[in-house]
């Protein structure tokens, strides 16, 4: 199974430049087999039936219906047909719940009706000790306890609840794992017998909390999740969003999608005192809420990245802007970021926080990063950089640092720098907070700026004052 998965991953590449879905009856064999890779994925997770007799002639209107489906839960642009975007997302290790369960959040109200529940461990993984297990187990049903009446008590013998196992291909409930990569787990809906039960895929390798494998705490939380009668989210920053994104388990914080999902099941968690021990819940930024404020943009071959806080946005051209987990691209990249630029010339984007330095070839962290601020040629009395930019006309690099900018070649600070912003480009007083450059232009964002667009005219600038992403959200119809 991983070398027909892997398989797919080339072969669907095929997908990518066809404008619609690929036909059944396309004579060439790689289209067949990128035929039966997208048939398999919306088969198992968009409940795809493949139409029999006279219906069989709309076969591939039927597939771009689901192509579609997939494309909206997910936040891609809505082409019905598979392009590379939606290839990468297909081709994401996730859990093995369809996105259009027979179960819902809302509404349908599937749930255990009591609050006292048992689980039992049935097997371990090799991967790691029992001890390690146990403890992740424990630790990832604590998430939901933590916020609502739920009460978990292991048991060692018997039936539980939550049946948790690990399991390879056929493992005995009519939903065989696909060897590595693919689908990681799956579990049930609440029910009597299977209902509750938790699986994991024992071809991948799972780890306690390193970014080599899959940490086992991420996956069971999300399976646990679906135990407790919860179905996928389309919000990118949930728990219960279907692709697996690297989190530091040690600071993992149920966000606020989940903690509002599982409430409206069973309630809230009315024994908890509000304290630093209970963090508030993380909400997903909104790109089109006027009073977001960005931590970075950058661009990445062709497309504009904004950052905030564990997200960035990427959108190139004129299509629907897309929103990701930075962990879910870059998983060694760091959160809160305080500026980014592309270096075209190096085909490389650099990511700076604090004093360090991470350095992205694509979506690729390059060997030997982070690296120390200095290490870039700026003084260590230099503790934060607010914005930075490298310019395509010069070869220049500029970094920000509150009202000042300093400006490299390669390594060497030119002559004369650091300057007060004021002095480079006049007319502009305040911090910068972000910068990159569009169509040629220097794009600059001031700090506490109000105006929705101001452009200034000077020299061989121009130069653009954003308050968020929101403008760019209105320059593509994106917000209401």
């Amino acid at each position: 199974m991983k070398t027909y998965y892997r398989l797919c991953v080339l072969i669907g590449l095929v997908v990518a430049v066809h404008s619609g879905p690929i036909s059944r009856q396309a004579g060439n064999n790689d289209d067949l087999v990128s035929y039966y890779c997208l048939q398999t994925y919306l088969k198992k997770f968009y409940n795809f039936t493949e139409p029999s007799g006279a219906a069989s002639k709309g076969r591939t209107s039927h597939m771009s219906v689901k192509i579609a489906e997939m494309q909206k839960f997910f936040g891609l642009e809505v082409t019905g047909s598979v392009d590379q975007e939606t290839l990468q997302v297909m081709m994401k290790p996730r859990c093995g719940v369809p996105d259009v369960a027979q179960y819902s959040t809302f509404g349908e109200g599937l749930k255990w009706q009591k609050n006292q529940l048992t689980y039992r461990i049935v097997n371990y993984t090799p991967d790691m000790s029992q001890a390690e297990v146990d403890e992740v187990i424990e630790k990832a049903l604590q998430v939901w306890a933590r916020v609502t009446p739920l009460r978990f008590t292991r048991i060692n013998s018997g039936e539980a609840d939550i049946m948790v196992s690990f399991g390879t291909g056929s493992h005995g409930d009519f939903y065989p794992f696909d060897g590595p990569d693919g689908t990681l787990a799956h579990a049930f809906a609440p029910s009597p017998g299977i209902g509750g039960d938790a699986h994991f895929d024992d071809d991948e390798f799972f780890t306690f909390r390193s970014t080599n494998g899959y940490v086992l705490f991420l996956v069971a939380a999300h399976e646990f999740g679906h135990s407790l009668g919860l179905s996928h989210s389309n919000d990118p920053g949930a728990l219960m969003y279907p692709t697996y994104s690297y989190q530091d388990p040690n600071t993992f914080v149920l966000p606020k999608d989940d903690v509002d999902g599982i409430q409206s099941l069973y309630g809230p968690n009315t024994d908890v005192i509000p304290d630093k021990s209970n963090p508030t819940p993380p909400a997903t930024p909104n790109a089109c809420d006027p009073s977001l404020v960005l931590d970075a943009v950058s661009t990445l071959r062709g497309e504009n990245i904004f950052f905030k806080k564990s997200f960035f946005w990427r959108i190139s051209g004129s299509s629907q802007s897309e929103q990701h987990l930075i962990k879910s691209f870059w998983p060694e990249a760091p959160d809160n970021i305080d500026a980014a630029y592309e270096n075209t010339a190096q085909d490389k984007v650099f990511l700076i926080k604090d004093q360090k330095v991470w350095a992205l070839f694509g979506y690729d962290l390059v060997k030997g990063y982070p690296k120390s601020l200095s290490s870039m040629g700026l003084p260590t009395t230099v503790k934060k950089i607010s914005a930075a930019l490298y310019d395509q006309k010069t070869g220049k690099t500029l970094y920000f640092t509150d009202n000042s900018y300093y400006r490299y070649t390669t390594l060497t600070m030119d002559k004369g720098y650091p300057k007060l912003v004021e002095q480079g480009f006049p007319g502009v007083s305040g911090k910068i907070t972000a910068a990159f450059q569009y169509r040629g232009h220097t794009v600059i964002k001031l700090e506490n700026f109000h105006l929705a667009l101001y452009l200034i005219y000077l020299k061989s600038y121009v130069i653009t004052l954003y308050i968020s992403v929101y403008h760019s959200c209105l320059l593509r119809n994106r917000c209401d």
